[in-house]
């Protein structure tokens, strides 16, 4: 294998073979993938996500904008930054266009969460961080220091300053280690705090394994989740450096410059040879000089500035840099990279415009402190005009910024400030403070007079052209000065809305190094100030974050249990395909298998409907929810929850309710079945169990505190076998001879207790398919047994969730989640009668007094028959008034909720939310399906047997 064109001599370690993009490379232990590729002189690694145009490595951290990767061994995981990527023997990994490709095989990794308390949470281990860390631990306080590099140091990585007489990376590590050593601390490396929370819930994610690759230990998690309460929190997360748009600047080759400055001096990588810098302030100095050092010719420094810092210049000058001030970058030139860069004074200053040949362009447009953390705890940002870019203001919570998360600017003055933040964090926890020092090393620095001369920053945020077609304002996105113009053009005034119109800011990335800059950019197009537009709204979390680690060890049947009914194993031998209701495994239909290939669903599904509808069948229905509500008022919370009245209900009856949400919108429906006077079952929708216990509790405990009540989720205490059909009576009084079931002894909306095939049972005289039929309810111990003994009694046909569906659909009765959408009320399903007009009061009863909830212009349940009836409308379908569909955007009239083939009407049907529906009974509309539209009827959403006769037998 070839020496690596672009290793600074000197550079040592192990030797570890990966492969990118198809080809064999050769990387050192300490390398990231990008600091590797960039010393094997790879420098397209990836291309843009809308324009596909070629892009290369252009920071060095998690604030990357363009080198997106995808590994491939040992285990696939998409949308990582080839920055923060570790290199380990035996990666596999390519380039992405922007975009990735889920694993297709299950993640052997594990994967865990704990929670931990401390004191004072420092985020952030440079140089202010450690400060911070050392004064509040060596006060004997709980000290957590958490840092997402897998070393600490900080800015010190990625410079040649000296700490004690030694590299600032090895001072880290040595008081790091010093750190870890005492009792209260927990130093936690590759570990990046995500969020911040109320009441300093803070949420990081620890990489613990994946820098091992095929070596990573099977018993230890591959990543942690840390939930953090810290008293104190203390932010020194530093900043990062933003670029400039200008013509081609995000073409291979085109870097930050404290990026390239921390390849030459961490990694011993020189990412080109012969450079331009192009600067608005001082910090890209130290950067070229530190690259001339290393071996890169800087052909040139191009300053916006007339006056850049005296002793900098001087110092170029020593080194034979040429530095032209006011002048700017017009364009990075070259095919597919950086190949030379054209550069020109600005209007104002003296000279000719020039094109320099040149491998390497370095862009520093200035620092942005790393505000996420603070402005997601609440903290309130300020514009900092001699620093360009925003800063802490004030906060609710017990958090500070220290270093330059706080504006500072100086190594001294970080070290001395992240003292300083340690000792009020002490303070504020509670602490004896220990008497003001001298932060640990500042004695080794040069003092303020020994520091080289600032020069004030020059805040440019392009290079003004005629065309901005390549000044790209966000790498990831491909969003380019045109495109901000274009949304600022189109009246958009909010840098909120811009980022929305353009989509800068939203990538991977969260605009790291983008963000103030598509701010800047927007000022500039509006000739407004930029702390006059502020910034977007900084969300958790920090960086992307995998799934895999959120889910920790809820995953599988941990994170989703699979519920089944005591007669499943029943359901399986008997060929049930089985269809996926919350978490429960309901029998979907029961396909005979004859001589052939048997059934398939459409057969199945009619031959169950007509023994439900002309003998009898049942169907497992112990999924229903079921929660006891109990106490002396336990009538009046029913009352308040539903729209009916439930405080009248007789002891041994049952009502069917309805549920509303506050806006009086349908949240869910069910029966109410008196046991006592204080005493009610609730039954609900399989997947609405959860969610209508939680909104008892939410009313009781937040709204309703004096109510005597206790509600009890009982749903798997029961097994419920629902026996539907014309022959049900017979076949429960064969199954109950003590129970008598003539409609007087047994009316409808009436339950008993009973023995049913010996076994204790309440039994509901309950129909959600219009025929006579019971609900058999037993402990959930005996479901089986009754299951078998129901079969057992005669010609019982079993049927499906697929079936239950078609038969309550011909009666109209709606199923909530799906003939609803959050928007439906009970009038809109034509339920006006389930709305008392009796009770004072009850959750969404105001609603119902809006001018909105009684427009003749909303959504209706109503019927459908496709005129030709062997049409099955799709579900979702829209439909239109006219038999021509005009240009989009065309209107609709409403939507398709549930679409069945009817054995008993001989035909298809459809339910649907059509507009002033009911005032429509008898129109014809059509449904467009595909390239054709299907003319429909509308029609009742009662199909079958209207009147009800068929209800008691």
């Amino acid at each position: 294998m070839s020496v690596q064109p672009y290793r600074r001599e000197g550079a040592t370690g192990k030797t570890l073979r990966f492969r990118f993009d198809g080809r064999e490379y050769a990387g050192l232990e300490g390398d990231t993938l990008a600091s590797a590729l960039l010393a094997n002189g790879v420098r397209a690694v990836a291309s843009s996500i809308k324009l596909g145009r070629p892009r290369g490595v252009y920071a060095a951290g998690c604030e990357e904008p363009n080198a997106l990767v995808q590994i491939e061994e040992p285990f696939p995981e998409p949308m990582l930054t080839a920055t923060t990527v570790e290199l380990y023997d035996g990666l596999v990994a390519t380039g992405l266009p922007g975009q990735g490709r889920l694993a297709d095989r299950p993640d052997p990794a594990r994967y865990d969460a704990v929670h931990a308390h401390c004191d004072v949470l420092v985020v952030g281990a440079g140089p202010a961080g450690i400060a911070a860390a050392g004064v509040a631990a060596r006060a004997g306080a709980r000290v957590i220091l958490a840092d997402e590099r897998p070393e600490p140091g900080g800015s010190l990585l990625g410079t040649a300053e000296t700490l004690d007489g030694a590299p600032g990376r090895e001072w880290a590590a040595r008081e790091a280690a010093a750190l870890a050593a005492l009792p209260e601390v927990r130093v936690l490396r590759r570990t990046t705090v995500l969020g911040h929370y109320d009441d300093n819930y803070v949420i990081a994610v620890e990489r613990r394994t994946n820098h091992l690759g095929a070596q990573a230990p099977a018993d230890v998690a591959r990543e942690r989740v840390w939930r953090i309460r810290a008293r104190r929190v203390v932010l020194a997360t530093g900043g990062h450096e933003r670029f400039v748009a200008f013509a081609g600047n995000d073409l291979p080759g085109v870097m930050l410059a404290g990026a390239a400055r921390t390849y030459a001096n961490h990694y011993r990588v020189l990412p080109g040879s012969r450079a331009v810098v192009f600067t608005t302030n001082d910090s890209a100095y130290a950067a070229a000089l530190d690259l001339a050092g290393a071996g890169v010719e800087i052909a040139a420094i191009a300053d916006v500035r007339q006056a850049p810092g005296e002793t900098w210049a001087a110092r170029c000058a020593e080194r034979g840099i040429e530095v032209l001030t006011g002048h700017v970058v017009t364009e990075a030139k070259g095919e597919g990279e950086v190949s030379s860069v054209e550069v020109a004074p600005r209007p104002e200053a003296q000279g000719q415009a020039r094109e320099i040949p040149a491998d390497l362009l370095l862009v520093s447009g200035g620092w942005t402190p790393v505000m996420h953390l603070f402005s997601q705890a609440g903290g309130t940002l300020r514009y900092d005009e001699d620093l360009g870019a925003f800063t802490p203001g004030e906060t609710r919570q017990a958090v500070e910024a220290a270093g330059f998360a706080r504006g500072v600017r100086t190594l001294r003055e970080c070290l001395e400030d992240g003292a300083e933040a340690g000792r009020r964090a002490l303070a504020a926890a509670g602490f004896a403070v220990p008497a003001e020092t001298t932060p640990p090393a500042a004695t080794t620095l040069p003092t303020a007079d020994e520091e080289p001369a600032a020069a004030p920053a020059e805040h440019v945020w392009l290079v003004e052209s005629g065309d901005y077609g390549t000044h790209f304002v966000d790498l990831q996105r491909d969003v380019t000065v045109a495109e901000v113009l274009r949304a600022t053009g189109a009246g958009l005034s909010s840098v909120e809305h811009v980022k929305r119109y353009t989509t800068a800011g939203t990538a991977h990335d969260q605009g790291k190094t983008s963000g103030l800059l598509t701010g800047g950019v927007v000022a500039h197009a509006l000739g407004v100030d930029v702390a006059e537009l502020g910034t977007t709204t900084f969300r958790a979390p920090y960086t992307p974050v995998s799934f895999a680690a959120l889910a920790g060890r809820d995953r599988g049947p941990l994170h989703d249990p699979v519920r089944v009914t005591a007669m499943h194993e029943w359901h399986v031998a008997r060929g049930a395909l089985f269809e996926n209701v919350g978490q429960w495994k309901r029998p979907w239909y029961y396909p005979q298998q004859g001589e052939g290939p048997g059934e398939d669903m459409e057969t199945a599904v009619l031959r169950e409907c007509r023994a439900a509808r002309e003998d009898v069948a049942a169907m497992d229905a112990s999924t229903l929810g079921k929660i006891d509500v109990v106490g002396p008022d336990a009538a009046v919370l029913l009352d308040r929850l539903y729209t009916n009245m439930m405080s009248t209900l007789k002891v041994g009856s049952i009502r069917y309710g309805v549920m509303c949400r506050p806006d009086g919108m349908v949240f869910d429906d069910g029966t109410v079945i008196r046991l006592a006077d204080d005493r009610f079952l609730v039954t609900t929708t399989t997947g609405n169990a959860a969610a209508v216990l939680d909104w008892m509790e939410e009313w009781l405990q937040t709204e309703w505190p004096d109510l005597r009540v206790h509600c009890t989720s009982v749903t798997e205490q029961w097994a419920t076998v629902a026996l539907v059909g014309p022959r049900s009576r017979e076949v429960l009084a064969r199954l109950a001879p003590g129970l008598a079931v003539d409609n007087d002894s047994f009316p409808f909306m009436t339950w008993r207790d009973a023995e049913v095939a010996g076994i204790e049972a309440r039994v509901c005289r309950i129909s959600f398919s219009g025929e006579l039929a019971y609900e058999i309810n037993v402990s959930s111990w005996y479901g089986l047994a009754l299951w078998e003994a129901v079969m057992a009694s005669g010609e019982v046909t079993p049927y499906g969730t697929e079936t239950m569906h078609v038969l309550r659909a011909e009666k109209g009765f709606p199923i909530v989640g799906q003939d609803t959408d959050g928007t439906v009320t009970p009038q809109d399903l034509g339920m006006e009668w389930i709305v008392s007009k009796k009770k004072a009061d009850f959750v969404g009863k105001r609603s119902f007094a809006r001018a909105d909830t009684s427009r003749p212009d909303r959504k209706h349940l109503v019927g459908l028959l496709p005129e030709d009836p062997g049409v099955l409308l799709p579900e979702g379908a829209h439909l239109v008034d006219t038999s021509a569909l005009p240009e989009p955007p065309v209107p609709t009239l409403g939507f398709v909720t549930s679409s069945y083939r009817s054995a008993a009407l001989g035909r298809t049907f459809a339910l649907a939310l059509v507009s002033g529906g009911r005032e429509r009974i008898g129109e014809r509309l059509y449904a467009p399906v595909g390239a054709d539209l299907v003319p429909v009827t509308v029609t009742s959403h009662v199909l079958y047997d209207p009147e009800g006769a068929r209800r008691d037998g």
